[in-house]
């Protein structure tokens, strides 16, 4: 009985490690208001203008360390709504308005549009490109996400972009 209870509790523990395997992405959406406007492929992405973003530390929602990001670089992700751009009848909407980073295995990032175009965060909020000078087609769950402005970076650490959604508040 203890054998059978003990192979049970194995197989549950591989199905529930495997819900959490983040799926390589090879490009991302953005989505306003229910629908696509702009798509990115990795080629794509390297057009943009990158920043050479150094080394950053890695830390969970404790503050305590779990790795460090060598040799880092990125591009604001803010720059992309350049060729998704969010329109508004009054300036005011854009306040109601907010953006959802979606990964291949569900999880989420929620930012305000003030957030990412109106405060330090959007300024330090990259698609980031290369690592350890692995660039995005070699990264590991590629297509990355981080906020370096966050005190503990791993909370809004997300692998594997494969959407942004923009919507209004109700």
């Amino acid at each position: 009985m203890k054998l059978l209870l003990s192979f049970l509790m194995l197989l549950f523990v591989q199905q529930a490690t495997a819900q959490h395997s983040v799926l390589r992405t090879n490009g991302f959406s953005i989505i306003l208001m229910g629908h696509k406007s702009a798509t990115f492929d990795i080629a794509e992405i390297k057009k943009y203008p990158q920043a050479a973003l150094g080394d950053v530390p890695i830390k969970n929602h404790k503050g305590e360390a779990k790795n460090i990001a060598k040799g880092v670089k990125g591009v604001l992700l803010k720059s992309f709504f350049d060729k998704a751009p969010i329109a508004t009848e009054k300036p005011k909407e854009l306040s109601e308005l907010y953006i959802t980073l979606v990964a291949s295995d569900g999880y989420r990032n929620v930012y305000s549009w003030n957030e990412i175009f109106n405060t330090e965060v959007g300024n330090h909020l990259y698609v980031i490109t290369e690592i350890e000078g692995k660039g995005l087609e070699q990264m590991d769950g590629a297509i990355l996400v981080m906020s370096l402005s966050d005190i503990n970076t791993g909370g809004r650490y997300l692998r594997g972009l494969e959407k942004i959604e923009v919507r209004k508040v109700e």
